[in-house]
């Protein structure tokens, strides 16, 4: 069966070249074959067994600099040759999409906590709905390299939006075999700035549909998403009042002396009054996980490389206000098992793990880290990704939004707020979703895009609701809506 399957997925590779390179396909092809065995992983240290391919691997996106972005990609569970290519990015900015999204939320393999390196499968993989790749951007996070210093101070949203561009046009050079597939892209948190530019450079270079690396891209999906500074800021505070996180009195003193419709406030620029109400704010976070209002926080004596007692700030960055404050800088526990990351970090720093998976091939003198120690300030950060939003909308992408509504850091009020300030019609108001007979959230359905509260989720939607969450993405995929009524099977 193996064999079979290998054979038609050569042959697919043929046609595409062919279609590509005429009578120089087959030495592009053997090329292309070689490319993608080197990056084959057959099996990882404690890995279960699966009958699904999966690839890892570099591509340099300047060769200039030595600037190389790592990936890890998952074909889907079944009939892969038919299913859409879906991209995951997570934020932080600085933080790895292979830490959280593959390891943590979505992927088909969890780190467990062993003293031999062990991985439990995942049955939520969201490759059981598409080809799934994950990627680390930009350079300095996680695995991703580069070998010009300067370029980490040079980072921010347009370089990263760049680079992934060119990661994603020559990874399809290497797997030529889903050229043809619909390609869409989704994340959470900081991906709020990502998705949307990203999408924005493939959309504009698509205009020429006869461009050799025009691509199949259809829409994108993104979570509990920084998307406007103004009500993302406004949001997160009227949400720790409403939720009993906040006292009257600091709630007063915020909403009287904080007037965030001012960007790019320097130090000074921030009243006295609003900053000491802010300071209040953030401490309540240091006792209860802003990322998950009602689920634990870890507290093991392990070393961890994945949390900071202390949090840098990353000067620069979206909000212009919030990221003033070290703890606005905080990065999320696990879920359920707070203590996950630990489990991660702990896995993916062995040196048999990276051999399996060719990473870390230029021996970086650090260790894989959630999010990134290098990382210590961000250029260009657009207060707002409303235009690029609204410009996508008309342009006919399909967009979904979804929040978890335990959420604190960019909580489901937030996201209200921004929607509402993007003036689209409504098309279904407000309206219950069912993962069988429980509601999984609420829907609303504007002109040319779709909002999804998820019920119970914190801020890492697929790790607190991973069913609800592979059932929100088989819909978005298949441009379906999500369940209206109760049904008395479970969709799975």
């Amino acid at each position: 069966m193996a064999l079979c399957s290998d054979i038609r997925f050569n042959n697919n590779i043929v046609l595409v070249l062919l279609l590509l390179f005429g009578n120089e396909a087959l030495g592009v092809f053997s090329s292309v074959v070689a490319e993608q065995e080197a990056d084959r992983v057959y099996r990882l240290p404690g890995q279960p067994v699966v009958k699904f391919k999966q690839y890892a691997g570099y591509i340099t996106v300047n060769e200039t600099h030595g600037r190389a972005l790592f990936y890890w990609f998952f074909e889907a569970t079944d009939k892969p040759e038919h299913k859409p290519l879906l991209l995951w990015l997570n934020g932080g900015p600085g933080c790895s999409s292979i830490g959280y999204g593959e390891a943590e939320e979505l992927g088909p393999f969890f780190p467990q906590n062993s003293s031999q390196p062990k991985l439990k499968l995942n049955p939520y993989s969201w490759n059981k709905a598409a080809n799934l790749l994950f990627l680390e951007s930009p350079v300095g996070v996680g695995f991703s390299y580069t070998n010009t210093s300067s370029d980490i101070k040079a980072l921010g949203d347009k370089i990263t939006a760049i680079d992934s561009h060119i990661f994603i046009t020559k990874w399809f050079k290497r797997f030529p075999q889903f050229r043809s597939h619909e390609f869409y892209i989704s994340g959470e948190s900081y991906a709020g700035h990502y998705v949307p530019q990203l999408s924005e450079l493939i959309f504009d270079n698509n205009r020429d549909p006869s461009k050799e690396d025009y691509i199949k891209f259809k829409g994108f999906m993104i979570g509990n998403a920084l998307l406007d500074d103004e009500t993302d800021q406004k949001g997160m505070v009227d949400y720790a009042w409403d939720h009993a996180v906040l006292s009257d009195g600091v709630y007063h003193n915020i909403t009287s002396n904080c007037d965030f419709r001012y960007a790019n406030l320097t130090d000074e620029g921030l009243s006295k009054p609003c900053n000491d109400a802010l300071k209040k704010y953030f401490d309540v976070y240091k006792i209860i996980d802003m990322y998950s209002l009602y689920t634990p926080m870890c507290f093991t004596n392990t070393n961890s490389s994945t949390r900071r007692d202390t949090p840098k700030v990353i000067k620069g960055i979206a909000p212009h206000t919030f990221s003033k404050f070290e703890m606005w800088h905080q990065i999320p526990a696990s879920g359920y098992d707070p203590c996950a990351s630990d489990y991660t970090a702990a896995y993916l720093n062995r040196p048999e793990v990276q051999e399996a998976l060719h990473a870390n091939v230029s021996k970086i003198p650090y260790k894989w880290t959630h999010c990134s120690d290098q990382i210590n300030t961000w250029n260009g950060s657009p207060q707002s990704m409303l235009p690029i939003l609204k410009k996508l909308v008309d342009g006919g992408i399909r967009i979904w939004v979804f929040s978890g509504d335990t959420d604190g850091r960019i909580p489901v009020t937030s996201t209200r707020l921004t929607l509402r300030k993007l003036g689209l019609s409504i098309v279904q108001h407000w309206t219950p979703w069912y993962t069988s007979r429980q509601v999984g959230g609420w829907t609303i359905k504007y002109d040319g895009l779709t909002f999804v509260t998820v019920r119970g989720a914190g801020h890492q939607v697929p790790t607190f609701r991973p069913k609800q969450a592979l059932q929100l993405i088989r819909h978005f995929l298949e441009n379906k809506k999500l369940p209206e009524h109760p049904i008395k099977q479970s969709p799975f």
